[in-house]
C-alpha cells in the first residue's frame, strides 16, 4: 500500500499547530509533535527539517488560512465593517492563532516569512490610502495604524478573553455576548474609518 505523504504531512502539521499553539517554539519538541500525530519523529525532520522551520511552516499555513478567509474586497465603510466582522469571526472559531502570533511576539526572533507578510498587509495599507485619497477613509489617520487598529479590535477579544469576561461581566462563550461584541466591531470599525474622524492624529 502506498504511503499517504500528503495526509502525513498534514497530521504533522495539525499536531505541530496544536502543540505550538499551547506551548511556544521554545516550549514544544519535535518529539512531543511526532507522538501527538501518531508518525515516527524521523519522518517529521524529513518532511520539516528543525524545529524552527517547522514553526514558520506553521505559522505561515495558518495566516495563509486567514488570509484566505478574511478578504479585503473594497475600501468603503461597508467593506471596513465586514473586514472587521470577519476577521472576528475568524479569531473567534480558531483561538489558536492569536495564541501563535502571541507567542511570536514572546520570541523575540524574526517574523515568519516576514518579507511575503509585509507585502501581504502593505497591499492593504495602500488600499486604506487610496480610499482616504478618494474621500472614503477619515483622511487624518495613519492607514497603518489603521489597518493595525482593526485587527486589534477584532482579534484581541480572543487574545485576553480573562480581561474580555472581567471587563464586559459575559464570556466569549455566551452567543448572545458573542453577537455584542461582533456588531461593536463592526460598528467601531466603521465610526473609526469614517470621514467625519477629526484630523491630526496621523502622528
Amino acid at each position: 500500500m502506498a504511503w499517504d505523504t500528503e495526509g502525513t504531512r498534514r497530521r504533522l502539521r495539525e499536531a505541530a499547530t496544536a502543540e505550538f499553539a499551547e506551548r511556544g517554539l521554545d516550549g514544544t519538541t519535535m518529539t512531543r509533535i511526532a507522538t501527538r500525530a501518531g508518525i515516527n519523529k524521523e519522518r517529521l525532520y524529513s518532511y520539516y527539517g528543525d524545529k524552527n522551520a517547522l514553526w514558520a511552516v506553521v505559522l505561515t499555513d495558518e495566516l495563509d488560512k486567514l488570509a484566505s478567509a478574511v478578504a479585503l474586497t473594497g475600501a468603503g465603510l461597508d467593506d471596513i465593517g465586514d473586514f472587521a466582522g470577519a476577521t472576528y469571526d475568524y479569531h473567534a472559531a480558531h483561538p489558536e492563532l492569536g495564541r501563535l502570533l502571541q507567542w511570536e511576539g514572546l520570541t523575540r526572533s524574526p517574523a515568519a516569512d516576514a518579507a511575503r507578510r509585509s507585502a501581504h498587509y502593505r497591499e492593504k495599507v495602500e488600499r486604506f490610502a487610496q480610499a482616504q485619497r478618494d474621500g472614503l477613509l477619515a483622511p487624518g489617520l495613519d492607514p497603518g495604524h489603521l489597518c493595525f487598529a482593526l485587527i486589534a479590535l477584532a482579534a484581541w477579544w480572543q487574545t485576553v478573553p480573562q480581561l474580555a469576561e472581567m471587563i464586559t461581566g459575559a464570556g466569549g462563550d455566551d452567543l448572545a455576548e458573542r453577537a455584542r461584541r461582533r456588531a461593536f466591531v463592526v460598528e467601531a470599525a466603521r465610526r473609526l474609518a469614517s470621514p467625519g474622524t477629526a484630523p491630526g492624529m496621523s502622528g
